[in-house]
Order: structure tokens, then C-alpha cells, then sequence
């Protein structure tokens, strides 16, 4: 009977759960969906027991189709979406929503300890600047405003530890999520105590730290009964989404990055080395020895999504009568503008904005509007502002040490031929897509694989199971459009920086 391994990833909209066979083919998978919920403006919230609801419900899919069967699950691994911040209680009770990376809520507080403790202290030993967005703020959030549940808190999980959890009843936290709390010392990957209490969080919320391949339990019983999985089936610990994508997408020596296109956007670069910007964003690689400067923007495959909810009901129709999908259509409108839109520039800052800029005011902007646009003008601009985000972030990477040459493209965007090429000829770099669209799901079984054995090493595991697709080389030529409009880009955000602060409704 084959082997089989199976991948657990925690989406921002969804969660997608895949089988793969050891060479790295999906041989069937599900998805699941669960809301996000914006009860305030900066707030943006989940409920974790509504991402374990649809965890359950997909792998049961998988397993109902009948081309599975549950003891040839050799091994589960989990990748999750960055900076939760899950109170839980000592049975594993969730005792309130947990903020994602898109809220904005704590920012007062992030004021307040960069003031009190030092933001270049705290930077030193964490790698990465206090904002919003991060967890360790959050944290401070509940004590502050959430007393009883605050009262409550046994363990303080990530995404992926909580599915983990749930799995095997393990309270966990593995190395790449590390960087989510700023008492999480980067250089030696260990918390630090004395953060902790300056920060005010207390050492205890914190679990044992991991190495993501490391099997931490097996599938319980009721996990079992609630999941489908066997009992006893392997769980490693898992690790961040964008660190398993990175992974997935082939991406393990340094100097070699990862362009994120789901639904926010960013890149990953590899390096063996502690490099560390502000403006940045440093976590370890689920890969040992290994750390990954990244840049974490907000715009990415949401806003595409945004615009066609806001104005694609024609493209609906018509993609029914069509037999296409709406953002194909959406794709073909944009074909037929003109790099640079015409002058048209969008700023993707739909949810405040990430880096390298941490402004939780940023807002969203279209610039050059005249009658004669059109909604592909929007359409193609808001690609072409994507892709700025990403340049903007690859620049800054420049400048702290950190040099690309390729780029390997995963999410959905990556499916986009034009949108692929649009990021190659506004970044200048050449982007090899991988053949796989499930990277993120593929660097989760990785993980479970070198973890259970199924794999020597990550080097084996990725020749066997990542095959490049197509590339894309920039366009010297568009590339020239696009850097002038690339200042304008940058120009927009310096000039109404103040505006978005004075009116940015926090």
C-alpha cells in the first residue's frame, strides 16, 4: 500500500488540505472556508475553532472521494498564517477570537514599549520592529482590555500550533513562528526571559519551542474521530505559511527567494546569516540553520479579489456563458492596456500597509483617473501596484546586505501569466514558477516527510518533488514605464502620508 503524506495549510479565507506521494504529487485534495470578521475599523479577527470545523471537513472530503484511505497517512504537517495570537485555556478551549496579521488594533501599545522599552532594543534582540500587525501586542491587548479572558490564559498559540493542538493535544510553538513575539530572541532562537518581563507577557503563556520537521505527537483519539485521520498518525510541528511556501517553492540555499502572490504579498529571501532592517521582516526558515528576510505586504491576490467582488458582476455572467473563470476575463481586459496604465498608479494598501513602510493608516489609492479610464485601467494598475509593493520591499532588502538574482513565484497570482510578467519587468528580476500551485501545502508534507523519514534530507525532498513550471524575463523595455511610475508610487504614499494619519479612523 502507498505512502502518503498530508498537508494541513491555515489560509487567511481558507484552508486547503492536500495528500501528496513522496515524488511531491497532489493525489487529491479540499478546501474549506471560514469568515474574517472586522468588528471595528483596524480590527481584523478570526475564530481558530472555525479553521479546525473546516480542517475536519476537508480531510473528511478527502477521504470520502475514496482514493485515500486514512492508514496511508504517513505523516501530517501544518503551515499557518503569521501573528495570530490564540489565548487558550489548559483544556485547549479558544477563550476569544485571535487578531490576524491584518489587525491594526494594538498600535497605542506599539507606541507605548518602543517609547518605554527602546525600539532599537527591542529590534537587537528580536530582529524585527514592535508593530501592530506582530503578536506581541496583542498579547499585551488582552491584558489590557479583555481582563477575564487574560485570567484564563494557559498558552499563547500560533495558527499552526493550535491546528496542531487539536491534533494531538500538545501545546507547542516551533521555530519559524518565533518571530511573531518581540521576547523571541533571533539570534539564538530561544525566548528570552528578561523581554518577556519588560514586555509585560508573561514566560508561561509561551510553549516549548520546536524544529518544525520534529514529530511532536500523534492524532488522538478524538482528533481522530473528529478529523477522519488514524489515531496515532505522525504529527510534526509545522511552521509559518510563508516559510512552508518558500520551502515548497524549491527555495533552501541563500540568495534564493521566494515572491508570495496569495492573498497578501511579499517575497523571501534565504540567507545563513543574521540580517536584520526594521523595515523588514526576519524569521528562521522551517529549514535548520537557515533565516528568511522577508518583506510582508498587504496587497497581493486579496485585492484582485476585492475588485472583482466590488465590479465584476458583468464578468460572472459572462464568464458563465463563457465557460471562464471571472479573473480570466479580469486578466484579458488588462492585457490590452499598456504597461504603465496609462499613467493610472495604485497604492495596494487596503488594510493599513506591512513593510517596509508599517503604517497601519496607509490607505488604498488610485492616482491618474480621467474619463478616459476604463475598468481595465484599474484592473492592470492595481496588478502593476502589487508588484511596486514587491520592488519597494526587494529594494530595502538591497540595501541591508540581502542580493536576488531569481525569484520563484507561488500563490495565486502566480497563475497570472501577465501578472507574473508585470513583477518581472517592475522588479528586473527573471521569476521561475514552480510546476506545482499547492507550494505552501508541499513545504507543510516536506516537513512531515524529512520529520517521519520519508525523506534523508530537505535537499532530497525538494529535488524529488519541485519541478519548475515556465519563466518569465523581465522586459527592458516596459521596464522603463514602469520606473517612472514606480516614483510616482513612491511619491503618492511620502505626500498623503500625514492625510492617512488624520483621518486613518483609529
Amino acid at each position: 500500500m502507498e505512502q502518503y503524506l498530508l498537508g494541513i495549510d491555515i489560509g487567511t479565507s481558507a484552508c486547503k488540505i492536500a495528500v501528496f506521494n513522496r515524488e511531491g504529487k497532489v493525489i487529491a485534495a479540499a478546501n474549506g472556508d471560514y469568515p474574517v470578521y472586522y468588528p471595528h475599523p483596524g480590527w481584523a479577527e478570526q475564530n481558530p475553532e472555525e479553521w479546525w470545523s473546516a480542517v475536519c471537513g476537508a480531510i473528511k472530503e478527502i477521504f470520502d472521494k475514496g482514493k485515500v484511505l486514512p492508514e496511508q497517512i504517513k505523516g501530517v504537517g501544518i503551515d499557518g498564517q503569521s501573528w495570530s495570537a490564540i489565548p487558550v485555556d489548559r483544556e485547549g478551549n479558544v477563550l476569544t477570537n485571535t487578531p490576524i496579521w491584518m489587525d491594526t488594533r494594538a498600535a497605542d501599545i506599539c507606541e507605548e514599549m518602543n517609547e518605554k522599552i527602546g525600539a532599537d532594543e527591542i529590534f537587537q534582540l528580536s530582529g524585527n520592529s514592535l508593530q501592530p500587525s506582530y503578536s506581541t501586542a496583542k498579547v499585551i491587548w488582552y491584558q489590557r482590555n479583555l481582563p477575564r479572558v487574560y485570567e484564563r490564559i494557559y498558552k499563547i498559540l500560533q495558527s499552526n500550533s493550535y491546528i496542531a493542538l487539536k491534533l494531538t493535544g500538545e501545546f507547542t510553538q516551533e521555530l519559524s513562528q518565533g518571530y511573531g513575539l518581540h521576547c523571541f530572541d533571533m539570534h539564538t532562537g530561544t525566548w528570552d526571559k528578561e523581554m518577556c518581563r519588560r514586555l509585560g507577557i508573561p514566560p508561561e503563556f509561551l510553549p516549548d519551542i520546536h524544529p518544525c520537521h520534529e514529530v511532536i505527537g500523534t492524532v488522538t483519539a478524538k482528533a481522530s474521530g473528529e478529523s477522519g485521520l488514524a489515531e496515532g498518525t505522525p504529527v510534526v510541528a509545522g511552521g509559518l505559511d510563508a516559510a512552508c511556501g518558500t520551502l515548497g517553492a524549491g527555495v533552501l540555499h541563500p540568495g534564493e527567494t521566494q515572491e508570495q502572490g496569495g492573498q497578501a504579498g511579499g517575497m523571501s529571501i534565504c540567507t545563513d546569516t543574521y540580517k536584520a532592517d526594521p523595515r523588514l521582516i526576519l524569521s528562521y526558515h522551517v529549514i535548520p540553520g537557515h533565516w528568511l528576510l522577508q518583506g510582508g505586504t498587504v496587497g497581493g491576490g486579496g485585492v484582485m479579489r476585492w475588485l472583482e467582488k466590488q465590479f465584476g458582476d458583468y464578468e460572472r455572467e459572462e464568464g458563465k456563458r463563457q465557460g471562464k473563470n471571472s479573473l480570466t476575463l479580469f486578466n484579458e481586459m488588462a492585457e490590452k492596456i499598456a504597461p504603465g496604465s496609462d499613467g493610472v498608479v495604485f497604492l495596494p494598501y487596503m488594510s493599513g500597509e506591512r513593510s517596509p513602510i508599517w503604517d497601519p493608516n496607509a490607505k488604498g489609492v488610485f492616482y491618474g483617473l480621467d474619463f478616459s479610464k476604463t475598468k481595465a485601467h484599474f484592473i492592470r494598475s492595481a496588478m502593476e501596484g502589487v508588484a511596486y509593493s514587491l520592488k519597494h520591499n526587494l529594494d530595502v532588502a538591497q540595501e541591508a546586505g540581502a542580493k536576488v538574482s531569481v525569484l520563484r513565484s507561488m500563490g495565486g497570482s502566480a497563475n497570472s501569466l501577465l501578472w507574473t510578467q508585470i513583477k518581472a519587468d517592475i522588479t528586473g528580476k527573471p521569476i521561475i514558477v514552480p510546476s506545482s500551485d499547492t507550494a505552501t501545502t508541499l513545504g507543510a508534507v516536506i516537513l512531515a516527510g524529512v520529520g517521519v523519514g520519508m525523506y534523508k534530507d530537505f535537499d532530497e525532498a525538494v529535488a524529488l518533488t519541485v519541478e519548475n513550471k515556465r519563466s518569465h524575463e523581465p522586459n527592458l523595455q516596459n521596464a522603463e514605464v514602469y520606473k517612472a511610475n514606480y516614483q510616482v508610487y513612491l511619491e503618492i504614499y511620502c505626500n498623503l502620508k500625514e492625510t492617512m494619519k488624520r483621518t486613518g479612523g483609529r
